[in-house]
């Protein structure tokens, strides 16, 4: 008879991000029937009881596991796939799937890409789907976010060091004025053709005039998270994480651990990683350890440790 250690090691392995497959493969492979029956009955967070009287799992948690089993699968194939290419599938599943939660990829693959890699991105998409992305969003989105993000993802920024100190403070003066009239238009084109360091210096100004931060004052929150992509992403990609390891999180939170840990992994992991700790006095490492479970925590701990 299985006895209470082993079915709270099945329960862990069941939890969390990914499943524990060595546990469930040690386990489960040496139990008879009566033993998975046993299982079965007394857990009751996996199993209810059918009116013909017998336990099955309850629809909930098929799907939960189907995902599950599923991260560690997507996440490999993100990671082994050509940037362009990975970055045009994302930016087609987050239109698919409506809501403003899938916008976040958008944004991440407009605001954080080089201009070379969104142009490659937009040739993947063109290849993959025959359409443009531009296309699909004006199809998808709707009201005042569709314009932002058709600009947001037909930019080329330039992206060499030069940047005029008095245009930024300019234009930063310029888009205070136009915020308390309620107007972001002269943001949105600023945003959408400036290069990341003039944003930069637009953002630092910006605080300056006003006392806060640019993100802090803007309306809507998609706009709010476009300019910290742009501005501060190691803030922005924290604030994500943080989101999405939380042990309520949607199915759309927790994809999220997956595409920034793939796609940020070569970049700024080592940025992302100090600005958690800092957040959540706790490491980022550890707050994996503790939610994920099997081969997807550990392909995941190997792919942070890059930044170190």
């Amino acid at each position: 008879m299985a006895d209470s250690d082993e079915h709270g090691a099945l329960s862990k392995a069941f939890s969390g991000l990914g499943v524990d497959e060595k546990t469930l493969i040690t386990i489960l492979g040496k139990w008879h029937p009566e033993q998975r029956k046993t299982f079965r009955k007394g857990s009751r967070d996996f199993f209810i009881e059918d009116e013909r009287q017998f336990e099955r799992w309850s629809d909930r948690h098929v799907t939960q596991l189907r995902n599950e089993f599923l991260r560690i699968k997507e996440a490999i194939v993100l990671w082994t796939m050509h940037p362009w290419e990975r970055d045009a599938r994302l930016l087609k599943e987050s239109l698919n799937k409506l809501g403003s939660a899938q916008y976040n990829i958008l944004i991440e693959v407009a605001c954080t890409r080089s201009s070379d890699e969104l142009l490659g991105a937009r040739k993947a998409y063109h290849s993959l789907f025959h359409r443009s992305i531009e296309e699909d969003v004006a199809f998808h989105v709707h009201g005042p976010d569709q314009k932002l993000l058709i600009a947001l993802v037909s930019s080329y920024r330039y992206e060499g060091p030069k940047v005029s100190e008095e245009l930024a403070k300019t234009e930063a003066k310029a888009i205070s004025s136009a915020i308390k009239e309620g107007d972001s238009e002269l943001l949105i084109r600023v945003m959408s053709t400036r290069s990341i360091i003039h944003l930069n210096h637009v953002y630092k100004y910006y605080k300056e005039i006003n006392g806060k931060d640019l993100d802090e004052d803007v309306e809507g929150d998609l706009l709010k998270e476009s300019i910290q992509c742009l501005c501060i992403p190691a803030t922005y990609f924290t604030k994500i994480l943080g989101e999405s390891l939380k042990c309520d999180a949607d199915e759309p939170s927790k994809d999220a651990v997956t595409r920034v840990i793939v796609t940020r992994a070569d970049h700024d992991m080592k940025q992302i990683k100090e600005e958690y700790s800092e957040k959540y006095g706790g490491s980022l490492a550890n707050k994996i350890e503790d939610v994920a479970n099997g081969s997807y925590k550990d392909f995941l701990l190997t792919l942070i440790a890059r930044g170190d």
